[in-house]
């Protein structure tokens, strides 16, 4: 049980913040959660460049992101986020945008702001090898904050992306429990770029009018443990 309670935490922070930002949207001016959004995406960048210089080989960077983007785009991943979002959308008041922004944008948004990343998967994973929560309690902090503004901006669609944080987490925590010590360095160090990739489109789809699919880039994780396998 030991093993999930960064999972727990970071749920439960995710939930606080969502419910506490979607409490004060009235309350704050649009022109003022517009330019946190802004800041909050230009920070998301400024989060993604370490972890992506932490790659060691781009090659495995660029093959894994083209399939595993391929792989997304065929399976239309990112459509059928947008479609569970959706179908939440219509049983709140059918698809109304009650508590401010569309519900399925601030699920997909949310889930993939908190869930992709460095220290997610670092965080996870750790906490599946050796039950080390400490980077996933500090990444709990962070989404407090994130998930406040969010749905403060974008609505309880946020609220629900707690679902797929727990769900995302508990199974990458699951996952290094199973491995435990036959995920080496190099490959780690390689997930962490390419999702640090990923991180970064998340930070141009806040701050720009261009909307990239993230999630459909999703598989590329899978394909990295196998490419450095031939890399190493």
């Amino acid at each position: 049980m030991e093993h999930f309670y960064g999972v727990l935490v970071n749920t439960g922070t995710v939930l606080l913040g969502s419910l506490v930002g979607l409490l004060l949207h009235r309350g704050i001016p649009e022109k003022l959660t517009d330019g946190i959004m802004k800041v909050l995406g230009l920070c998301t960048i400024a989060i993604a460049l370490p972890g992506i210089l932490k790659g060691q080989n781009q090659l495995i960077m660029i093959i894994s992101l083209v399939l595993g983007t391929a792989l997304g785009t065929l399976i239309d991943i990112d459509g059928k986020l947008n479609s569970v979002g959706d179908k939440l959308s219509e049983k709140l008041n059918k698809g109304s945008k009650k508590h401010g922004g569309n519900i399925a944008e601030g699920f997909v948004t949310a889930s993939l702001l908190f869930c992709i990343g460095a220290m997610t998967i670092v965080g996870s994973i750790n906490a599946g090898v050796s039950s080390d929560n400490e980077m996933l309690y500090t990444k709990a902090l962070l989404d407090l904050i994130s998930s406040t503004m969010l749905s403060a901006s974008l609505g309880i669609g946020v609220l629900f992306s707690a679902i797929f944080v727990f769900t995302f987490q508990g199974g990458l925590v699951c996952l290094g429990m199973w491995l435990g010590s036959f995920l080496s360095e190099f490959a780690i160090n390689e997930i962490i770029c390419a999702g640090s990739v990923m991180i970064l489109a998340i930070g141009i789809n806040l701050i720009s009018t261009l909307k990239l699919k993230v999630a459909d880039m999703l598989p590329a994780l899978l394909f990295i443990p196998i490419l450095c396998l031939f890399f190493n």
